[in-house]
């Protein structure tokens, strides 16, 4: 499907309610498929991917009944049946790589499978520490299909190179099950949703550091009320800050701060951004988001701040088009193991539409202001992310630009269009 886009004829000015947080509706119903009894989700995403390990949850024998428009019961015995047919985890990454963790350790076989996309994605950074912990897992070139013959797991400790919430929740996970200890240390705290539930249902699970240790536990149901994803929230930020006269609030925002990495950028980048009525949610903070349009100047992404905001950085690039001087984001390499190569497709769209950036190893170097002139078509490349940066890179180009593959939105954001024209 190809997607217009043309300049808003207005500033974005009013609110916006964020849809739920992806990360935390995948840990929400999959943790909750672990506990003896019923557990109830609260705001729950209708994201195709939360969809798919609500899915797979289900073929696993666990009873789940949407009780209104957003609200989940998940019903569970807290020990998983084995499935009579393959587990489907279409596009979702943390679906394939966060059960197959929780697979390894069962007493049955099973397979994890997954969409063409998912099927090129790298399984090797979860299947080696798991076989590492006594797994059996085959798989063609380390790419799903995942075939899982579960078995009983002996606790490690696990030194990853890489910074990512998926692999350390596979890990911690698998500890779940695990005779033992399991710890998992990475070179900066990627992303903590995985021990902030754990924790909150019970688990004896403690963080130092960079390191996550964990004890083989039962987890308690519990209530859980998910806050909107900032992921999904950095669009509208992006668009607030570049598009002239906006003005915009963006309500009920999770501020975990393993997460705010685009906060910090756009501080960095002098944008006017304030946080509003801050709250808990279920362990998670969350608060209200006021962002202004501003004047912006060029600024260096790289280390620790990457996994903060690295589901980020295709908006990011749209953002430094429009900052004086040059923006240079490295160490951002797994960039290109994405939905997409997002290295190379962000750089390669961008310049379709006037931007000056250029493609390193490791991630890209933006130099503006520059004027986006449009007039043109872009891919999505089957990327839901790079799809919405390029639908935010519209609204101020000088014409209209038409996305093709502008329906993999759908797989985390399907609201998207219409919130952003809610504001136009």
């Amino acid at each position: 499907m190809i997607k217009f886009v043309s300049p808003p004829k207005k500033s974005l000015k009013g609110f916006v309610t964020i849809p739920s947080d992806k990360s935390l509706s995948h840990r929400a119903v999959i943790f909750s498929s672990l506990a003896n009894g019923t557990s109830v989700i609260n705001n729950f995403s209708k994201g195709a991917d939360p969809l798919s390990s609500l899915a797979v949850c289900k073929a696993l024998g666990v009873q789940a009944e949407f009780k209104n428009d957003d609200s989940i019961e998940i019903t569970s015995s807290g020990i998983l049946q084995k499935p009579f047919v393959s587990l489907d985890c279409g596009n979702s990454g943390t679906t394939m790589r966060l059960m197959a963790g929780i697979l390894a350790g069962q007493g049955f076989k099973s397979t994890l499978t997954g969409d063409e996309s998912l099927s090129k994605r790298p399984m090797r950074r979860v299947i080696e520490p798991l076989s590492l912990m006594g797994a059996d897992i085959q798989a063609p070139n380390g790419h799903a299909p995942l075939t899982i013959s579960g078995k009983k797991l002996c606790g490690i400790d696990y030194v990853s190179k890489l910074a990512s919430a998926q692999v350390k929740s596979c890990v911690l996970l698998a500890g779940l099950f695990a005779q033992g200890v399991t710890s998992f240390t990475e070179p900066y705290l990627s992303r903590n949703h995985t021990e902030i539930m754990l924790k909150y249902m019970g688990a004896d699970i403690r963080t130092e550091g960079c390191t996550s240790i964990i004890k083989p536990s039962n987890l308690s149901p519990v209530n859980i009320d998910i806050c909107g994803d900032i992921s999904s929230a950095a669009f509208f930020i992006a668009a607030g800050l570049i598009v002239p006269g906006s003005d915009i609030i963006l309500k009920h925002v999770g501020l975990n701060p393993t997460r705010t990495g685009i906060i910090d950028v756009v501080k960095m980048m002098g944008g006017q951004l304030q946080i509003l009525d801050e709250t808990i949610k279920s362990g998670e903070p969350a608060g209200d988001i006021r962002v202004q349009y501003s004047d912006l100047k060029g600024c260096v992404i790289e280390k620790d701040l990457i996994p903060r905001l690295i589901d980020e950085l295709p908006v990011i690039a749209v953002l430094a088009t429009q900052a004086q001087g040059e923006t240079i984001v490295k160490n951002a390499e797994d960039l290109r193991n994405k939905e997409s190569d997002r290295i190379k497709a962000v750089v390669g769209e961008l310049t379709k539409l006037g931007a000056n950036i250029k493609e390193t190893p490791d991630g890209f170097i933006v130099c503006g202001k520059s004027p986006l002139t449009g007039g043109v078509q872009v891919e999505a490349f089957h990327d839901h992310r790079l799809a919405m940066s390029l639908y935010v890179a519209g609204l101020i180009c000088d014409k209209s630009i038409g996305i093709n593959g502008f329906e993999w939105v759908d797989i985390s954001f399907p609201e998207f269009e219409r919130l952003m024209n809610n504001l136009c």
